[in-house]
């Protein structure tokens, strides 16, 4: 089957939707670039979004971008257009992360295009979340989803939940004694109602009332006029993201898992959040993983429940993080 063409219209809904991603801090450190002649989209590296401090190896990035390919492979397959997605294809070029041609012979996925309508609705929420159990068969299908990115999802028990928590704070308090740690998150907190990318104040969320939450708080010690206070769940439902090996191409993969696992939670009803704070540092990191799970490396925790969806975060436009030939 010849690939059918794709006009600029076409082309820019993809790239919105896939822009609609989660990244580490809303850095959004993706670029886009359309090759008409061969129907294929080039996802690359922004590395001046890179963080040097919080994410030295670029892991993060590679997380965020991977999450921006999972939201263009269901823009794709909701327009009934086929995709077939080559990771790292330039061995010259690391900072080409994924070559998308899209058109091409076979069926479009319909499970993958039926979360497109979750991609607008999926935000980060920071605040509280009801004490209510996740029904069994929502927590299977969130694994499976994993799972069916080559990645794994693991549902710690209650002691490693706490352990998880005790991470987090770990990390905030070596924070406080490291300034230079703090460069990254001054860069891209504090934004004015007009930013285009960052963490604004708008989105932050209440701060907790005892100091101790699920959740990390972007303003820190700056205080913000108008922010209210609240109490969090004590006992909150985590999730671990992760990979058996630890390579780039390991990190894309998860960052697609992590997307998949969050529209179909978004569709689910439930509201979620992202923790990367206890990841941050090699030490900390290999603490987190699940022993009895076997899963090698741990990219990312999850905050799921039911509350507030979260506020949307701005988007870059497109004539920044798009090139059409």
């Amino acid at each position: 089957m010849k690939a059918r063409p794709l006009d600029e219209r076409t082309v820019t809904a993809l790239v919105t939707a896939a822009t609609a991603a989660p990244s580490l801090h809303n850095a959004q450190p993706w670029h886009f670039h359309w090759r008409s002649a061969d129907h294929t989209l080039e996802l690359s590296a922004d590395l001046s979004r890179a963080m040097p401090h919080t994410d030295p190896d670029h892991r993060a990035l590679h997380l965020g971008c991977g999450a921006a390919l999972f939201n263009l492979r269901v823009a794709a397959a909701h327009q009934g257009l086929h995709t077939d997605t080559l990771l790292l294809p330039d061995p010259a070029d690391p900072r080409l992360l994924a070559a998308v041609r899209i058109g091409g012979t076979g069926p479009p996925d319909r499970d993958t295009a039926a979360l497109f309508p979750a991609i607008d609705r999926r935000h980060t929420s920071r605040h509280p979340f009801a004490d209510r159990a996740i029904p069994g068969d929502v927590e299977k299908a969130l694994c499976d989803a994993a799972d069916r990115e080559g990645t794994q999802l693991v549902l710690p028990g209650a002691w490693h939940s706490e352990a998880l928590l005790d991470h987090v704070r770990d990390a905030e308090g070596r924070d406080a004694l490291e300034p230079d740690g703090f460069e990254d998150l001054q860069r891209w907190t504090g934004r004015g109602p007009d930013a285009t990318d960052g963490i604004p104040d708008y989105a932050l969320g209440p701060r907790p009332r005892l100091g101790r939450a699920p959740v990390r708080d972007f303003a820190g010690r700056r205080h913000v006029p108008g922010r209210p206070t609240a109490d969090f769940e004590t006992s909150p439902h985590l999730a671990l993201l992760g990979t058996r090996h630890d390579s780039p191409a390991d990190w894309l993969r998860a960052g697609q898992a992590l997307e998949r696992v969050l529209l179909l939670a978004t569709l689910n009803g439930l509201a979620t959040a992202l923790s990367s704070h206890g990841l941050e540092r090699p030490d900390l990191r290999e603490l987190a993983r699940d022993p009895v799970s076997g899963m090698g490396h741990v990219h990312m925790v999850l905050r799921l429940g039911y509350g507030p969806p979260g506020t949307a975060s701005p988007r870059r436009p497109l004539t920044e993080v798009l090139d059409l030939d």
